[in-house]
């Protein structure tokens, strides 16, 4: 698997890895907000970081933006029922309406400027440009990858 041996590279040093859910772990609905819990899993994707997450070094974490305040349980119980193995402490959910609507990678990028870092090394992995992008423009030091990381 090409993350594994990605993080390989790393494994004399502590890894933050975090990774995005819509796209990358659940199917991704256009235009379809609510429902989280009904979302397809993508179980290739979410089996390749059950894996990942028994690394020593590698501290799993997701990291998810909801438009709407209602998607927070939702995406909690969709973590529950197929990715249980992901800490609870370990997800980070975002409204964005408890945000003012902000857009999803101005949330992440300035969610990230404060992440701890604890001197581990800080890896994100999304499918959305964007918001790899804006991580880029305020968070250098975080290394960004895209979600074609978890296919073989």
């Amino acid at each position: 698997m090409y993350l594994k041996e990605y993080l390989k590279r790393y494994e004399n040093q502590k890894v933050k890895l975090l990774v995005d859910m819509d796209g990358v772990i659940a199917d991704y609905d256009f235009g379809k907000p609510k429902d989280y819990d009904k979302k397809r899993p993508l179980y290739d994707s979410i089996k390749k970081l059950e894996e990942i997450s028994h690394m020593e070094n590698v501290e799993l974490f997701i990291f998810s933006i909801t438009r709407l305040t209602e998607g927070f349980e939702q995406k909690q119980n969709w973590l529950d029922e197929y990715a249980p193995f992901i800490q609870k402490d370990h997800r980070i959910i975002i409204s964005r309406e408890d945000n003012n609507m902000e857009k999803s990678e101005l949330l992440k990028a300035n969610y990230l400027k404060t992440f701890p870092r604890d001197e581990s090394i800080l890896i994100m992995i999304d499918d959305d440009p964007r918001v790899l992008k804006a991580i880029h423009a305020v968070c250098e030091d975080v290394i960004l990858l895209k979600d074609t990381v978890l296919v073989d």
